[in-house]
């Protein structure tokens, strides 16, 4: 495997969209991976469920959290964020987000998955606020950084129940 560049990213994104509903290309691209942004925030009402086979996997119901003046604030806690890019793989890449340091430095930290090959969706994440005094994020603020990742060879595509989320 090897890390795309700004560059190659950039070619993906002209030749096979690989990201759509980006704010500002210049600005999302990084040399190394693509700043994504948030949509939304929302809290997280019930109990979830994660099984082995997911015939019991249950995913918890949602609250969004409404914007003021284009500022949401979050309290200590743990938040699903929607991105606005919607992200199309294809089957020889793979992509894994971090954090940006901004937001670190704020005292917040995303969690996230591996974006399969094949995937294209809408993805979310997870904002955990560690900050005793919380955090305001604006809209479209950048909140992660997309690496993507060149497999060394074509996989199957990615056909789980987040195919096509929030697009």
């Amino acid at each position: 495997m090897c890390v795309l560049t700004a560059k190659e990213i950039e070619d993906r994104i002209k030749n096979e969209g690989l990201i759509r509903d980006y704010i500002d290309l210049e600005r999302q691209l990084q040399p190394n991976g693509f700043d994504c942004t948030l949509k939304y925030v929302a809290k997280i009402k019930n109990a979830g469920r994660v099984d082995f086979d997911n015939t019991e996997r249950v995913i918890p119901d949602i609250e969004v959290v409404p914007f003021k003046n284009d500022w949401v604030f979050l309290q200590r806690g743990v938040y699903r964020v929607v991105l606005n890019e919607i992200i199309k793989m294809s089957n020889d890449i793979c992509a894994i987000a971090y954090p940006r340091s901004s937001l670190i430095r704020c005292g917040a930290d995303v969690l996230t998955a591996v974006w399969d090959a094949g995937y294209e969706g809408r993805s979310e994440v997870a904002i955990v606020v560690h900050n005793e005094k919380g955090i305001w994020l604006k809209r479209n603020a950048r909140i992660v950084q997309l690496v993507f990742l060149k497999l060394t060879s074509k996989t199957w595509s990615y056909k789980g129940i987040f195919m096509g989320e929030n697009i």
